[in-house]
């Protein structure tokens, strides 16, 4: 497999002695650092780095890359969303109708601590991308696809000719519409676009051919540096649509006036506000940085209330095992859903509603193999 160049040149930082070097980290820090890296690894790019207040305990940017005794905790589940059961081919997922999903990498330029793929991202390529013929043919067959999204790991940390090759096949398909890029490197390594001229000449070519989507999530206003603003106006010049999903983290955007702020710089600088997903319940993630759904939908309601209305097109969802679930808001101890995706078709606009433990941060059924159920159908 090719890796991105950047990765190799620009010293992301990937042990705990290197980090601790940049960083002063307690001795009980690097136990902990050392012992979970075991099985995640850690990764932080020099920009990422440069973000952290370094002796700020609570600093919400260190809290996203460095990781705390929090992601020792097992509760949850590496699969939140039925990943597995929605693969058709190694590296592509078809769990709605009309989009395709293919997991182009492992790699990123920085481990988030809050990925939702902790069990594939650094660690492991069997669920990668790799009998593209076959994948291509897949879409090829299914008309009903209209867009297809390459993600990973980070879809802009693979060779910009590798990227070049993969985007030649796609944009060549009929019946797809446009083409979306998930990637967090404008945020986390914005050299890797500010830096390469032959990678935007690649994304404005094939955007001639297809309209191209990036989306990337900044989760913090201190995210939005000034290397970060200048890529996406790279992006954006090559003809490309750029928009963010953040996530509502524990500790690091659980304010409504940080969130508020953060929608109105990405809006500032042309980046489309799509999602605020609730943080899902993942294995070594949901201690770390899971809120309860009745507060995370309290914080939303705040938030909404300080934006104009090109800042808050987002919508507030969380992605399960069922679909898209976007979240409307609370009476009491009753929330309100709506199903915005689903993987079976008929659930689609759906609504529902359920009252809410207060610590409860997701949506459980007692059967959870009971498809075709609203989720928690009461």
């Amino acid at each position: 497999m090719k890796q991105n160049n950047y990765q190799s040149r620009n010293g992301v930082i990937k042990s705990v002695d290197q980090l601790n070097g940049a960083i002063m980290l307690s001795h009980g820090e690097i136990r902990r650092i050392e012992k979970i890296t075991e099985d995640h690894p850690m990764a932080v790019t020099p920009h990422y780095l440069n973000l952290i207040v370094p002796n700020d305990p609570d600093d919400p940017i260190k809290k996203m890359a460095v990781p705390s005794f929090a992601e020792t905790s097992l509760e949850g589940s590496f699969d939140t969303s039925g990943e597995k059961e929605n693969t058709k081919i190694q590296g592509l997922q078809h769990k709605y109708t009309q989009t395709a999903l293919i997991l182009i990498t492992n790699q990123c330029a920085m481990y988030c601590r809050h990925c939702f793929r902790k069990r594939l991202v650094g660690v492991g390529d069997e669920e990668i991308a790799q009998d593209w013929p076959a994948i291509i043919n897949y879409i090829e067959g299914h008309e009903e696809i209209n867009n297809v999204l390459l993600s990973g790991g980070d879809a802009l940390t693979v060779a910009t000719e590798e990227l070049d090759t993969i985007l030649s096949r796609l944009v060549r398909i009929p019946h797809l519409n446009y083409i979306r890029i998930g990637s967090r490197i404008p945020v986390v390594q914005p050299c890797r676009i500010n830096d390469d001229d032959e990678l935007v000449e690649v994304l404005k070519r094939h955007s001639q051919a297809k309209r191209i989507y990036v989306t990337t999530q900044f989760n913090h206003p201190l995210e939005i540096a000034p290397e970060s603003v200048e890529a996406i106006k790279r992006l954006q010049g090559a003809g490309l649509v750029v928009n963010n999903q953040a996530v509502l983290l524990k500790d690091v955007n659980d304010d409504a006036a940080v969130l508020a702020e953060l929608m109105t710089s990405l809006t500032r600088i042309g980046v489309v506000p799509y999602y605020l997903f609730q943080c899902r319940p993942v294995s070594r993630v949901k201690d770390a940085f899971q809120i309860p759904l009745a507060d995370a939908c309290d914080i939303v309601d705040q938030v909404k209330a300080k934006l104009d209305g090109l800042s808050k097109r987002f919508r507030f969802a969380m992605s399960h095992r069922t679909g898209k679930i976007e979240i409307l808001g609370r009476e009491g101890d009753r929330m309100f859903f709506k199903y915005h995706q689903a993987k079976d078709p008929a659930l689609i606009s759906k609504m529902f509603s359920r009252e809410i433990d207060p610590h409860e941060g997701w949506l459980y059924c007692e059967d959870e193999d009971d498809e075709g159920l609203l989720p928690c159908q009461e």
